[in-house]
Formats: C-alpha cells, structure tokens, sequence
C-alpha cells in the first residue's frame, strides 16, 4: 500500500446502527470527516497548527457509493487518501471496508476547500501538499 494512504479502524457501535438494522448512511459522513482528521493530525496538521499558520479545510460536497451494508461490531477499516488538489481544493476518497471478510462496502469522495483566517478560498500551503502528494491512481485493497 501506498504511504500516502491512510488507515482509520471503526468497530460498529449501538449508536451507529438504524432501524434497518445496520449502519445509518449519515453515519458514513461523520466516518469520513473523523478520518481525514485523523490523517491530517497523523502528519502534525492539527487544530493547533491550522489555528498557528491562520487556515482551514470545508467541505464543498460529498458523494458516497454504498455496496454493502456494515452491521454492529463490525470492525472496519477506513482508507483515505487525496485523489488531486489544485490551487485551494483538494479531492479526498475514501474506501470502506469489513475487515472480517475484506469486504469493500463503500466509496466515497470529498472536495475540501482550504480557506484562510478572514474565510475566503486560498492557496493550499506548499508545506501541506508537500505531505499531502496526491495519488490519482490509487484502486482501494487491503492486504
């Protein structure tokens, strides 16, 4: 696996868990903004370091392709990764998968929009896409 791609590991809670019997899709969203940051905090972006340098990231859309459903105590894994980034956005994906059975349940993609301190679009900092290097290739497995 690529370094650029990230692991987040979710084992299903009650509270995730709708009256179908499985995960909400809303839940899949929050999943996804935990993930990127706890990505961005893996590469010392944090709070704090957006606070210090005067920036930070909103989401502009979503889009999720649900395969499979996941079900409490499910463990997932989460892979997330930039797909591309241009001058104040970037393309996040993520791919969601059982670890049980290495089953991909889910795809899903986020435009980020990197804004500074008075919220206006900005130029992505060059320290940030230094660590963030996009993969436009990258096809989701596990090993």
């Amino acid at each position: 696996m690529s370094q650029i791609v990230y692991e987040y590991k979710i084992t299903v809670s009650q509270s995730a868990i709708d009256t179908n019997m499985h995960v909400n899709n809303v839940v899949y969203v929050q999943w996804m903004q935990d993930a990127a940051t706890a990505h961005s905090d893996s590469l010392g972006f944090t709070t704090e370091f957006y606070d210090k340098i005067g920036g930070t990231w909103v989401a502009r859309s979503h889009y999720i392709e649900y395969l499979k459903p996941a079900f409490l105590g499910d463990e997932l894994i989460v892979q997330t990764w930039i797909s591309s980034a241009k001058r104040s956005s970037s393309n996040r994906e993520y791919a969601f998968f059982r670890k049980s059975d290495k089953a991909l349940l889910a795809r899903a993609k986020t435009v980020w929009i990197y804004l500074n301190k008075s919220g206006k679009p900005s130029r992505i900092p060059d320290e940030l896409l230094e660590k963030y290097i996009p993969d436009e290739s990258y096809e989701p497995k596990l090993s």
